[in-house]
């Protein structure tokens, strides 16, 4: 494993995901971030199998979302093309995540989220809220908030659009679209910059 990856995931699970590294062929790429997905896996024109996951992730984010990679790659080695987040790629993933759920590698205030969240787990972590926050230690990058902690009805930018933040669903918040005046549906864990108006 490069020494370059291991500034990326806890000290801890290094000998783990190295043991994942050697047991399954793949090239592993750190990218720059993609706003729609923290990683990737995908079958390359030349046979060989990439796993990308992106740059801007801390420790356990990445190391969740590496190993999320990596269970599709061993599902698609196992069965073949099946479902991308079906049966078989969750029981993989539970399956591969057990030896990380330590102390030594997930703080105790995650590794309960982590759990719950591995009981069923989804195509992206982001969809369990409080899994998505623990991972963030609850605070959002500097200059950012979330939106669940915006009064109702202020202003913000999300991807250089102006929304106005409205009520909360089971589980989503809708924003109005300043520009197009259209109702949107917003994780309510979403970073945005407040508008200064």
């Amino acid at each position: 494993m490069s020494s370059e990856y291991q500034n990326f995931i806890p000290v801890k699970a290094i000998p783990f995901v190295e043991y994942l590294i050697d047991a399954h062929s793949f090239d592993l790429l750190i990218v720059n971030q993609r706003q729609t997905k923290h990683g990737d896996f995908r079958k390359l024109p030349n046979g060989r199998f990439q796993i990308t996951v992106n740059n801007n992730l801390n420790k356990h984010q990445f190391l969740l979302t590496l190993v999320h990679e990596i269970a599709h790659h061993v599902t698609h080695q196992k069965f073949g093309r099946v479902q991308p987040h079906g049966l078989e790629w969750k029981t993989v993933f539970q399956h591969l995540m057990l030896p990380f759920l330590q102390l030594e590698i997930y703080p105790k205030e995650m590794i309960s989220h982590l759990a719950h969240y591995l009981k069923n787990p989804k195509a992206s972590t982001d969809s369990d809220v409080r899994l998505s926050l623990a991972l963030r230690s609850n605070t959002a990058k500097e200059g950012n908030k979330f939106i669940f902690a915006l009064p109702f009805g202020s202003l913000f930018i999300f991807k250089n659009t102006i929304y106005k933040r409205g009520n909360k669903r089971r589980t989503r918040i809708e924003c109005l679209n300043m520009g197009n005046k259209k109702v949107y549906l917003f994780n309510q864990n979403v970073e945005v910059k407040v508008h200064e108006e």
